[in-house]
């Protein structure tokens, strides 16, 4: 029966996403099967192929108690300290409503308006464009804006990134990517233990005999090796799967909790190709708004490109594209980042208090003619040359 509307999708992929989540178990167990081939090609030696399948399989069964064990500590021990770790990696520190009014105020609002409950509002000092959410429960959701973030958008387009990261938690999609992630640390963990069983294995010693090479051993090594390809690379399209797939979602949840869709797409201009977190892993990349990081090929990229994600916006929702937003140049006055060119509005430039004299744009390049100009005009620079 065909899906119709969002909330179908969402429940379509919350389905999806739970068989990924239990393929990724499954990897585990298929990386256990590869590290008892290797034990049996240890203590069998070169045995026929099909003695030491058995073999693997007498060691693979008793130990699926004890690799599910090791899996739940696993997940146990993320449960409690991936945030911390998180954190740590990219100078993340809680921020109250004292501290940051705005934002704090933009994420209650947004919270209340859809009667959730409020995540943990969590800013990272770095100069990058960019936000995620993490989190495991309820207790746990958090939402981390990066400065730079802060600093170059404004409050309209603060609100569609915080929307977006709140729709993930919505969703579940946070809860789902951590463990993905964890489980996908399993996998790598388990895979390095069967290179490690490869390395001690002596069937593939030059020094030995032909006559003693003429069992299976060798090719068990290489039924080993290609177990732990398969399952290292299913474990990755596993993960590029999870994340690809929810940023549409997220995105067309920040248009309907904040029914501004072109904030959103004037956001997603200047996260694209600037939020780059330098002390942050590839894992935390992968659950940020955007993803600099690209494969060789599309299919290996984590997030849809910012051209896709605002083309689906502009056909489902509406706004606005004012296409790719010119670079951005270090401003030597303010020490900041700013837009190299000031927004183009029909509207005229706002005053201040005083009139036009009082007017000081916020990138710092004054529209207004020269005899309109404020502090950083000829005024300022006639008392400059009287103070001489």
């Amino acid at each position: 029966m065909p899906k119709y509307g969002l909330y179908s999708h969402i429940r379509a992929n919350r389905i999806r996403s739970i068989v990924l989540i239990v393929g990724l178990f499954l990897l585990v167990y298929l990386m256990s099967f590869a590290g008892g081939i290797i034990a049996a090609v240890l203590v069998g030696g070169d045995a026929p192929l099909d003695h030491l399948i058995d073999s693997a399989r007498g060691f693979f069964l008793p130990s699926l108690p004890v690799v599910t064990i090791g899996i739940l500590i696993w997940l146990a021990i993320a449960w409690q300290i991936h945030q911390r770790m998180i954190d740590a990696m990219v100078s993340g520190h809680g921020v109250t409503r004292q501290q940051e009014p705005v934002l704090y105020n933009l994420l209650e609002n947004l919270c209340i308006s859809r009667g959730i409950p409020m995540p943990k509002l969590k800013v990272a000092e770095d100069p990058a464009l960019n936000a995620f959410a993490t989190g495991l429960n309820q207790k746990q959701y958090a939402i981390t804006v990066t400065r730079g973030l802060m600093q170059h958008l404004d409050e309209p387009e603060l609100e569609a990134v915080l929307g977006h990261e709140l729709t993930h938690i919505r969703n579940g999609d946070v809860r789902m990517l951590v463990i993905a992630l964890v489980i996908a640390g399993v996998v790598s963990f388990f895979g390095e233990l069967v290179f490690r069983g490869l390395v001690r294995t002596d069937v593939r010693d030059p020094s030995r005999s032909s006559d003693d090479r003429k069992g299976g051993g060798a090719v068990a090594i290489m039924i080993a090796l290609a177990i732990v390809a398969i399952a290292w690379l299913l474990s990755i399209v596993t993960r590029l799967l999870l994340s690809r797939t929810r940023e549409y979602l997220a995105d067309a949840g920040a248009v309907e909790l904040t029914k501004n869709p072109s904030a959103m797409i004037l956001a997603l201009r200047k996260i694209e190709g600037r939020g780059e977190l330098e002390t942050a892993t590839a894992s935390v990349m992968e659950m940020c708004v955007d993803n600099p990081h690209s494969g060789f090929v599309d299919i290996f990229s984590t997030h849809p490109t910012i051209e896709k994600r605002v083309a689906a916006i502009v056909q489902t929702a509406g706004g606005h594209d004012p296409g790719p937003v010119p670079s951005l140049i270090r401003n030597k006055q303010l020490g900041d980042l700013v837009l190299e060119v000031p927004k183009l509005t029909d509207e005229p430039p706002p005053w201040g208090a005083r009139g036009p004299w009082d007017h000081q744009p916020a990138l710092g390049i004054n529209p207004l003619p020269p005899w309109q100009w404020g502090p950083e005009g000829p005024r300022s620079w006639w008392a400059r040359w009287r103070r001489s």
